[in-house]
């Protein structure tokens, strides 16, 4: 038995109550089981708890076995010197304090389905260890606890983002061309994008707004791709010759440094989704006076802020995939599905931190609303919720069935997980039914 299983019980009252005594006899009357802390120190924070008539206020320890608490070193005994109830499942074994005084152990009873319940679905084999009972509770609960995971979803997003916010010197233009220019890589490609925005400053992309062909010449130079012989069939192709000219200018200009165009890669990709088309694409989206994130900012719908990021290829690349090879001639445009991915992973994230960090709520209540408002994402984990019976009708609740499934189902913590903790407590009396609601 987990430790973890007896907080939970401890937390939601779901063991017997009339079997608490202290050695004398006298009941115990759990008046609050206290704050629940998941990190170092009791396990449950205030407690208050009421012995023949005397109210005590503290911390509450809680073991699988009384034993260890003693002899093992966990917790050591000036631990216990501020708790007024280690609470136990089986008490074998006495315990004292550091002054050497005997501390009141209480060992506590529950119904063994309960544990059975809980052990069943830990060892499920699905990753989705309820998805064949999840149909049990009814809808508005279980949307409930998806409304929370969204947000717990854009939160957890929110340390890359302020990470890269301080590296850029609190620049937010910066950081959100950093932060876009990264999902430009589509997985395969991420690394070269980072390298490519952190070698190629906004700052200087933003003096060149209106000139999309030296963003183009900015971009693929310091990307590596005007390397001499990299591709060598475009040595002819006038395009390319520009470009590289271009890039001469510039470079010595900022004094910039180009990556290694080897990088970049282009094997098992669609070609519409090679470095180079999108790096075009990625220019047009900067051709923007006045900074890209400041009109994401004010964008009051989602189709509004959909045409910021709806972007075309220059018209070189209608008929090109790499420099100096003719193609079918097709526009290649970010489309609809890798707008969205653009929105969803970079764009939102950042908007919704931005307001976050300036206590903005009418900023993060419009970019969930922007999520409300972008098609749910198509992917294997949206099939397996699915499959389960719970659908995303939109990138809001996609987002929250990935959080839930890869911080919650995939972990196996179904204890902090609203929908396995109402599970396993089904058919139990609560001591307090809303708290489901109020907190994971």
């Amino acid at each position: 038995m987990k430790e973890e299983f007896l907080h939970y019980l401890w937390k939601y009252g779901l063991y017997n109550p009339d079997n608490l005594f202290d050695k004398d006899g006298n009941k115990i009357i759990v008046i609050h089981p206290g704050e629940y802390n998941r990190d170092s120190g009791p396990d449950f924070f205030n407690a208050r708890i009421s012995i023949a008539g005397t109210v005590w206020a503290g911390n509450v320890e809680i073991h699988t076995r009384s034993s260890p608490c003693d002899t093992q070193g966990h917790p050591p005994a000036p631990a216990f010197n501020n708790v007024i109830l280690p609470v136990v499942a089986e008490n074998d074994k006495r315990v004292f304090n550091a002054k050497g005084e005997e501390v009141l152990t209480v060992e506590i009873s529950f119904d063994p389905s309960l544990l059975e319940k809980y052990t069943t679905l830990v060892n499920n084999p699905y990753i989705i260890a309820c998805q064949d009972e999840i149909n049990k509770l009814d809808n508005i609960f279980i949307r409930h606890w998806l409304n929370s995971l969204v947000i717990e979803r854009l939160q957890s997003k929110s340390e890359l983002i302020i990470k890269i916010f301080s590296q850029t010197g609190n620049d937010w233009e910066e950081t959100f061309y950093r932060l876009l220019t990264r999902y430009f890589g589509f997985r395969v490609n991420t690394e070269p994008f980072e390298m490519l925005a952190s070698s190629l400053p906004f700052r200087i992309i933003r003096k060149h707004a209106d000139n999309r062909f030296q963003i183009e010449a900015l971009l693929f130079g310091t990307a590596g791709m005007l390397e001499e012989g990299l591709f060598k069939e475009a040595l002819s192709d006038e395009y390319y010759r520009d470009l590289i000219k271009e890039y001469r200018i510039l470079s010595a200009k900022y004094s910039l440094q180009p990556i290694h165009g080897l990088v970049w890669k282009f094997s098992r990709l669609r070609p519409a989704n090679f470095p180079t088309v999108r790096i075009s694409q990625l220019a047009a989206m900067l051709s923007v006076a006045g900074g890209l994130f400041s009109k994401a900012l004010e964008a009051t719908g989602i189709k509004q802020l959909k045409e910021v990021f709806e972007v075309s290829a220059s018209h070189y690349w209608d008929d090109h995939f790499v420099f100096g090879k003719k193609s079918k001639n097709v526009s290649k445009n970010t489309g609809s599905q890798a707008t969205d991915i653009f929105l969803i992973n970079a764009v939102i994230p950042v908007i919704f931190v931005y307001g976050h960090s300036r206590d903005f709520q009418d900023i993060c209540e419009k970019a969930l609303t922007f999520l409300e408002n972008i098609h749910a994402e198509e992917n294997t984990i949206i099939l397996e919720w699915k499959t389960a019976g719970i659908g995303a009708e939109s990138a809001f609740y996609s987002q929250a069935l990935i959080q839930l499934r890869n911080e919650y189902c995939k972990k196996r913590k179904c204890l902090d997980c609203r929908i396995g903790s109402k599970l396993i407590s089904m058919g139990k009396k609560m001591k307090d039914q809303e708290e489901l609601l109020l907190e994971p």
